[in-house]
């Protein structure tokens, strides 16, 4: 079975936003889409809001910008992934994206990694 092209107007701007990164792929997913390089995700989109990757390192850096993190509402509790806003300005070109979107490919990266190997304590 083919996969449809991607023809929404935002979801081809986000990728256009974010191709310093390389060539982005746009995939549906739970009724919004998935932006991933090289395999890795780097940012979804949702209710037509772009959110970037993020971790604990990455995170503060768009909070100080005034980010908004990716929430969502299930079993009545408010739920949120490690995603965030870019600064709204970041959207009108490329190279304002630019750092950002390294921001996220190190987040994506970074999630890649294996987690570190704890000792086991000898008894």
């Amino acid at each position: 079975m083919a996969t449809r092209p991607i023809t929404d107007p935002f979801v081809l701007h986000a990728c256009e936003m974010l191709s310093c990164l390389g060539p982005v792929k746009a995939q549906r997913m739970f009724g919004g889409y998935g932006l991933s390089v090289d395999g890795m995700n780097v940012a979804i989109i949702a209710w037509d809001t772009l959110f970037l990757k993020t971790n604990a390192e990455t995170a503060p850096r768009f909070l100080a910008e005034g980010s908004h993190p990716f929430e969502y509402e299930a079993r009545g509790k408010t739920l949120s992934l490690h995603y965030h806003t870019p600064p709204d300005e970041a959207l009108e070109s490329p190279a304002l994206m630019a750092p950002w979107a390294r921001l996220a490919l190190q987040a994506a990266v970074a999630a890649r990694q294996p987690a570190p190997r704890r000792k086991k304590a000898r008894g």
